[in-house]
């Protein structure tokens, strides 16, 4: 294997790294907007903003695991079947979480509410990650997978 080739796969792994922090970040962010308080419609506004960001990206990169992702570990790693369909249920009650969130937006209810449904959130995508890390990155090193890094964890 050339050194090119060594390094496109253990990019894959570090993509994975880069792509958790980002949605991290993307949670802590929106979670202070909502804490700062800001008065009237500019906080609506702002906060509208954020909660479409983090729901959108977290869900397109599930869906790019879903999609891409997971079905290149299932052919190169059948024994990694159950985990892979453990993260897509988590991937399925976080969307659903997800739905609720952006109707609490829709609906304009209390901040304390909006974190509540963001503290929840943030709960199962903790473990969601950790799981997933500690299972696929070091897989991830060694998978072949020529897809491009949008399409296969999301467009972060």
């Amino acid at each position: 294997m050339t050194e090119r080739e060594t390094t496109r796969l253990v990019a894959w792994s570090q993509e994975l790294r880069r792509v958790h922090h980002r949605l991290r970040e993307a949670l802590s962010v929106t979670r202070a907007s909502l804490a700062d308080g800001t008065p009237g419609e500019a906080a609506t506004r702002e906060l509208l903003l954020y909660c479409h960001g983090f729901c959108t990206a977290l869900d397109g990169h599930h869906q790019g695991e879903d999609r891409t992702l997971f079905p290149a570990v299932a052919a190169a790693h059948p024994e990694l079947r159950p985990v892979l369909r453990s993260l897509e249920q988590d991937h399925s009650m976080i969307s659903h979480l997800l739905g609720s969130l952006r109707a609490a937006v829709d609906r304009a209810v209390p901040p304390e509410e909006l974190d509540q449904h963001l503290e929840g959130i943030g709960a199962i995508m903790e473990n969601h990650f950790r799981y997933e890390e500690r299972h696929l990155l070091t897989v991830l090193e060694t998978l072949e997978l020529t897809a491009v890094p949008r399409d296969a964890l999301g467009p972060l």
